[in-house]
């Protein structure tokens, strides 16, 4: 099975639980906080990830870490992923996790890439464009890329918002290509 596929199964069956419980919004940031704590131990990632600790060991670990710590879903969802042996698969299930509660919230995220850094004026109004074209709330990442050489390039989901300077002249480069 790939992947991305094991992460949605798993995070919509997650999500259905958080929703029915009332929790959607504790589940997604404990279990973002489960993860980061993950990614960050490489001493603790060798015992989860390792396949000869046994799962009763794993989840003792676990329990000692966030018992008290996190809502009974989150830390049986965290049980059943280790005795499935599907705990590598934790950081894609917080992703998926994530998207179906702002899809939820009417939250859309997009990344912005520009040839310079954006003053704020412009990430705002950027931002408010943004929003009027998906007719949602936009939450946005910012990076600079040098290779654009101007304007700015803007992902949201699927979706590709080609402004670059760089995109520009290609154009104008196989456009005088062909008349030539």
């Amino acid at each position: 099975m790939l992947k991305g596929a094991v992460g949605a199964r798993y995070a919509e069956a997650l999500y259905d639980l958080a929703t029915a419980a009332g929790l959607v919004d504790q589940v997604e940031q404990e279990l973002k906080t489960v993860d980061r704590i993950i990614k960050e131990s490489p001493d603790l990632q060798k015992v989860l990830y390792h396949p000869r600790i046994t799962p009763a060991d794993k989840k003792d670990v676990l329990k000692g870490l966030f018992a008290g710590k996190i809502a009974p879903v989150t830390e049986n969802f965290l049980f059943l992923l280790v005795d499935r042996q599907r705990e590598a698969f934790l950081g894609d299930i917080v992703d998926h996790f994530s998207q179906m509660a702002n899809r939820a919230r009417n939250i859309v995220s997009a990344r912005v890439a520009s040839a310079v850094e954006l003053s704020k004026e412009e990430k705002k109004k950027l931002g408010e464009v943004l929003a009027r074209i998906t007719g949602k709330k936009v939450q946005t990442t910012y990076n600079v890329d040098p290779a654009l050489l101007g304007g700015v390039v803007v992902r949201i989901g699927d979706r590709v918002i080609d402004g670059s300077l760089r995109t520009r002249l290609a154009t104008l480069r196989e456009h005088l290509r062909q008349i030539s």
